[in-house]
């Protein structure tokens, strides 16, 4: 049975092909996998794995690599063609809510401290999930979390509201460059047409949040679920009176908070202070220096002759 992936191509190959089609352009320009991981740039350990069919490459690196080593496109066309998670493994808990995921018609969502896992970043997710797995397991992890974002953040996708309290945004998940990254994300994700992102804004104590973090899912045959999570596990429930108390605290939520356009505003200037964050800071020699010839000019100006004033006659 074919296979399809976000883009609706046809699943003809594999990750490995991809890698051997790759690695033969790559000799073919006379390149080490060295040579080209510093053209693009990334670490060769990347390019490796790509190459093995071992790693899932994005997108823009597919773009790089056809121009770097002049392959008229070829990269990219196939990239589009392949089905990048043909068999990921989620956590049985979390298996329902995947299976949701893949015909869900529309989805509201309220998520707060962490940003949620449909619009995570494969570094975010990688953070998030080396803080209790390692080694392969986080790749896997990572590997799935991102199988199910092709569909939303794919043409024609289904309806996506989400809503974020600003801690998403402040909780720092694996380096400054992760959460600026991570942002710019939110961004792009927010320009497509069936995505909208809003921010709850930390300083507003009149605005009525929900106890935790909660989906709200409709499937096809309108059946509606809502969905939240505990500790180490979903919880679903689809009484229709629980359904519509929990859907009329989001529409409330949502029309109290800014807009999805205020709201890139704020993401933008979160964003801002993260590459703040990492601009290198001046070592204390300089600091020494600076401060020593602010004293310096400060004492020349005391040090200036003083005129006698004009007076106006009277």
């Amino acid at each position: 049975m074919n296979r399809r992936n976000g883009a609706g191509g046809t699943a003809a190959t594999t990750a490995a092909v991809f890698g051997e089609v790759l690695k033969h352009h790559r000799e073919g320009a006379g390149l080490t996998q060295e040579a080209l991981a510093r053209r693009i740039p990334c670490d060769r350990s990347h390019v490796a794995r790509v190459e093995a069919g071992e790693r899932v490459p994005h997108d823009t690196f597919a773009d790089t690599c056809d121009e770097l080593l002049a392959t008229g496109g070829v990269l990219r066309r196939l990239w589009e063609r392949i089905d990048w998670y043909p068999e990921v493994q989620h956590p049985d808990w979390f298996e329902r809510r995947a299976e949701m995921d893949a015909v869900t018609v529309d989805l509201r969502a309220y998520q707060e401290r962490v940003v949620p896992g449909l619009l995570q970043t494969p570094d975010y997710a990688a953070a998030l999930f080396s803080q209790v797995l390692s080694g392969p397991e986080v790749e896997e992890r990572v590997r799935a979390r991102l199988s199910r974002q092709q569909r939303f953040l794919a043409d024609g996708g289904p309806l996506y509201v989400a809503l974020l309290d600003e801690s998403c945004l402040r909780n720092m998940v694996g380096s400054a460059a992760v959460m600026r990254d991570q942002c710019a994300h939110l961004l792009e994700a927010g320009r497509r047409p069936n995505v909208r992102i809003q921010v709850v804004p930390s300083g507003r104590p009149d605005v009525a949040r929900p106890n935790g973090s909660m989906s709200l899912i409709e499937l096809p045959d309108g059946h509606r679920w809502v969905y939240s999570e505990s500790l180490d596990r979903g919880h679903f429930n689809d009484d229709p009176a629980v359904f519509r108390r929990h859907s009329q605290a989001y529409d409330v939520l949502r029309a109290d908070v800014p807009s999805a356009r205020e709201s890139a505003a704020l993401i933008s200037d979160v964003m801002k202070g993260y590459e703040q964050y990492e601009q290198p800071r001046p070592e204390r020699g300089e600091l020494d220096q600076e401060q020593l010839q602010r004293q310096q000019r400060r004492g020349l100006h005391r040090n200036r002759p003083r005129y006698p004033r004009r007076r106006p006659r009277p």
